[in-house]
């Protein structure tokens, strides 16, 4: 062989090399930006008898190894609980597909649901029973459907079988910006329409970007709406999640218009918007309230790592972007390191999830159909692709089960329907219905 054929087969060696080394790299690289729903590239990128408890399951945590090593939990039970199994057999159907991303459900006559369709900002009717999904209902409002954005949760008023209320949120353009909204209208007799429709509060101030709009929309016994907000993820409008003069990065109470609840925490400081209810918080995908205690539950991404389950205290501060159990998506630690709320004034997360769970809605099991499940919460994961069921005791979480993880789909809403069937939509556009085996139909 001479000198010349002997360099140039070295030189293509080397040059096969170092592009399956970089190959590889590019894999990592994209499976560690895909883990969280909430990173600014990454959304849109590819676009139990009783409840169990930690005695009765395994001593091994639902959870791989975490990413973030460098901190420990304030109190033992706040991340990695043991894994349990549901005893019940289930039987799994898929409802309808075919769909685009289906953000928010809700049940507003007998197995037939409400789904808001985030990029095309269609309001569908799907049926339980049959499959059918309704022509797209006319009247919704017009949206910023770039990344995030679009049309997004929604619920019905506490008396719709006399008013006929749907109330939705979605991100609206407006000077300076994109803001999460919240609107109204009347759904015809003839279900082919919204009728009036207004908006009745905006989360300002505008932000000119695409990401973190939180949304979840939710009523309490006296007929007043909870919303959700992100602080609209860029550094450094993140750091307004602690401004009480802005309504990024809270828990949002108001009346059916829009105004503020009388009874908020902050309505005699001429310093704070009166429809704050607490603040501190990153984006917050999922709010329900619990069956047992009464008590609002939020759920809500953290960074890289460190998504966080909290119980909502009128007036406290939950700490972003000040403390955080994740990290920076360059590796960084977030504010050098502060990982303690207590410590800083600030509300402990119940729990917290590392790895990341990529959490969006949720939903507690408040329904006898499968007692094993009764009181528990269930929690869509975006990435990695499951259903989240919590166990709770105490306000404590005793265990962690991961169910539908092999449909490879991205779970953005649960509800648990009136006959007690667990139900998922997803960003795929398909309706999961989740049953006791037997009892589907």
């Amino acid at each position: 062989m001479t000198k010349v054929s002997w360099s140039r087969l070295m030189f293509f060696t080397m040059l096969i090399f170092v592009l399956a080394l970089a190959a590889c790299s590019n894999d990592d690289n994209s499976d560690e930006a895909s883990t969280d729903d909430s990173d600014a590239r990454t959304e849109e990128s590819a676009d139990e008898g009783e409840n169990e408890s930690a005695d009765d399951s395994s001593n091994e945590s639902a959870e791989t190894e975490p990413k973030v090593t460098e901190f420990d939990p304030a109190f033992p039970e706040q991340t990695r609980a043991p894994e349990v199994e549901t005893e019940t057999e289930l039987d799994v159907e898929v409802v309808a597909e075919g769909l685009g991303v289906s953000w928010g459900m809700e049940e507003f006559d007998t197995n037939r649901l409400l789904v808001t369709q985030r990029d095309s900002a269609e309001l569908l009717i799907v049926n339980l029973e049959d499959g059918s999904v309704s022509d797209p209902i006319e009247g919704t409002p017009e949206v910023n459907n770039e990344s995030q954005g679009g049309l997004l949760d929604v619920t019905i008023a506490p008396d719709f079988d006399e008013s006929r209320y749907v109330f939705m949120t979605f991100s609206q353009d407006i000077e300076g910006g994109t803001v999460t909204a919240v609107g109204k209208g009347v759904l015809s007799e003839d279900e082919a329409s919204l009728e009036d429709f207004e908006v009745i509060f905006q989360a300002t101030p505008a932000y000119d970007g695409d990401l973190h709009y939180g949304g979840r929309i939710i009523f309490d016994e006296d007929g007043n709406l909870f919303l959700t907000t992100g602080e609209r993820s860029d550094d450094p409008i993140r750091e307004r999640a602690q401004d009480l003069d802005a309504y990024l990065g809270k828990v949002i109470h108001i009346t059916q218009d829009g105004e503020p609840v009388e009874s908020n925490p902050f309505t005699d400081d001429e310093d704070a918007l009166d429809g704050i209810y607490s603040y501190g918080h990153r984006n917050i995908q999922g709010v329900d309230f619990n069956p047992e205690t009464g008590d609002l539950w939020i759920v809500e991404f953290g960074p890289q790592a460190g998504d966080e389950l909290n119980i909502i205290e009128p007036g406290s501060n939950y700490g972003w972007p000040i403390v955080s159990y994740g990290i920076e998506y360059s590796g960084e630690l977030i504010n050098d390191g502060i990982a303690e709320h207590e410590a800083q004034g600030f509300v402990e997360p119940v729990y917290y999830w590392d790895p990341t769970s990529a959490p969006s809605g949720m939903s507690f099991y408040d329904n006898d159909a499968i007692p094993e499940w009764e009181n528990n919460l269930f929690i869509g994961g975006l990435l990695p692709n499951y259903i989240v069921r919590v166990v709770i005791e105490n306000d404590i979480i005793v265990g962690e089960e991961r169910l539908l993880t092999d449909e490879g789909e991205r779970f953005r809403d649960i509800l648990v329907t009136e006959d007690g069937a667990l139900i998922a939509s997803t960003d795929g556009g398909t309706v999961y219905k989740i049953t006791a085996a037997g009892e589907g139909n």
